[in-house]
């Protein structure tokens, strides 16, 4: 199917495609409308996705070895069970979408990485055969339970009772010591030898021989006893078959065993790596979207600052001369950190407050008046998200403030109540309005708030009974220390 198929097949079904079980390898589906679409159990090795919309997608057990997904948005697609080795997903969007059991690692994709389970869902013709045949033996299994415990209770015959008895312990015997020597020698196989086959060619040998060891043992010690006292036409049911046929069970259980025993070791070490990557993603996705959130000193404040320090170089140099030092003093304490340390001291933070202050207060003149007020002086100490005050200064002095005729004065308390700590700014500008609450600067507080803390920490504005915006930081989270969402 080319390009042109495929875009002509897009438009017939409004955008979503379903291509289960298709081999698409080498496609080019670069920047189309793809959401919603199912490539469930479909080969797309080296398949181009990139700018595609796969929103909602699902690859479901596909093979995308080598696939660009550069730059698309995979929100909320499923490629769980999926082999994604060397898949390029520079740029892509990948928010809420489900990468379970998804193959990362350096192995390709061939019939050794086929697991009992993945085949058994995979829904096709060699997995209804598998599942057919697991029935039967199972069956017959349970069968043969029950028809050999009928035979040694109801037996007529003691001697025939004994024999059943015999055949009967002998197997669970052999069934007991299968498993027992397949756990002990597991760990060592996966140690020594490399390959698989090696492995269970190892095991069945040690199997064999400990089984006909075991055999031979108890034979000699209860079965000889009873095989001579019965009559030929009597034990004659009991040696229908050679001896090897009954060491095919044996192999069968062992074999079976240390498979599935190694399928579970790494199936649980997929989901570990796989729960690693993904805490690796969202750290990097928190500390990203951090970074983005951390507060940058307003491009107006500059310009009315420089604007003011041009109008007092002639008026007054002096007042000229503090507002640049502390101009750049301010400017020192937003560039001169590191971008990922999160945290400061309430000490720091309130520094870079009054340094702001500081700066706009030249610009008011008496129009106004800061006031800072920390309850504690331990409080001094905590970490605190850095610039999380800095903003809500800045709003006072945008929104309230700058509106008024007469004096203002901006109050900033710091204190603990109930086991928070609060962060507090007060000013007696104009009430919030409703619209307040959704400005970009008290957004990206609640979004920080949000990342660091989640439930532990809230902001809320107040009209009444005076006008202040609030912080709450639990006080235990704060003691603990803290660090950005993981």
């Amino acid at each position: 199917m080319n390009r042109q198929e495929l875009l002509d097949k897009q438009k017939q079904t409004k955008g979503a495609l379903r291509v289960r079980g298709t081999s698409m390898n080498d496609q080019d589906f670069s920047y189309m409308d793809l959401s919603g679409s199912d490539f469930s159990f479909a080969s797309l090795n080296r398949a181009n996705f990139e700018g595609s919309n796969l929103q909602n997608a699902v690859f479901k057990f596909s093979s995308l070895k080598g696939a660009n997904f550069r730059n698309a948005d995979l929100t909320n697609a499923d490629l769980s069970c999926s082999n994604l080795v060397g898949a390029d997903m520079t740029g892509a969007r990948i928010g809420g979408a489900n990468f379970s059991f998804s193959a990362k690692s350096s192995s390709s994709s061939t019939w050794r990485e086929l697991s009992l389970t993945g085949l058994l869902q995979s829904q096709t013709w060699m997995a209804t055969v598998l599942a057919i045949l697991m029935g039967a033996v199972i069956v017959y299994g349970v069968s043969g339970i029950v028809y050999f415990t009928n035979q040694m209770l109801t037996a007529s015959d003691p001697l025939v009772m004994r024999l059943n008895q015999w055949v009967v312990m002998n197997n669970i015997l052999a069934g007991v010591m299968t498993v027992v020597v397949t756990q002990m020698v597991s760990p060592w196989l996966e140690t020594t030898f490399r390959h698989s086959y090696v492995q269970h060619i190892i095991l069945s040998l040690i199997i064999l021989i400990s089984y006909l060891s075991l055999t031979s043992a108890f034979y000699f010690w209860q079965g000889r006893a009873i095989f001579s006292r019965a009559e030929i036409t009597s034990v004659s049911q009991f040696r229908n078959a050679p001896w090897y046929v009954y060491t095919f069970g044996p192999l069968l259980v062992s074999n079976i065993f240390y498979y599935l025993g190694r399928q579970g070791r790494q199936l649980t070490q997929k989901i570990t790596e796989q729960e690693y990557q993904l805490l690796n993603l969202e750290k990097l996705k928190t500390r990203a979207e951090l970074d983005a959130l951390q507060a940058r000193i307003s491009p107006h404040f500059l310009y009315n600052s420089l604007n003011s320090i041009a109008s007092l170089v002639h008026e007054d140099p002096d007042k000229a001369e503090e507002m640049t030092l502390l101009l750049s003093k301010l400017f020192r304490y937003t560039t001169g950190r590191k971008n990922n340390d999160y945290f400061d001291t309430v000490t720091q933070e309130l520094e870079m407050v009054r340094t702001y202050l500081q700066v706009e207060q030249v610009r008011f003149g008496d129009r106004l008046q800061y006031k800072v007020e920390v309850a504690s002086p331990e409080l001094n100490e905590l970490n605190i998200p850095k610039f999380i005050l800095q903003p809500l200064v800045e709003n006072a002095i945008k929104h309230g403030i700058s509106k008024l005729a007469d004096q203002g004065c901006i109050v900033v308390r710091i204190y603990e109540s109930g086991g928070w700590l609060q962060l507090c700014v007060q000013d007696n500008g104009p009430q919030f309005s409703e619209a307040m609450g959704g400005g970009y600067g008290i957004r990206s507080i609640q979004d920080k708030l949000k990342l660091l803390y989640g439930d532990d920490a809230r902001l809320e504005l107040h009209n009444q009974p005076v006008k202040y915006v609030a912080i709450g930081i639990r006080m235990l989270r704060l003691q603990q220390g803290s660090a950005p969402a993981a």
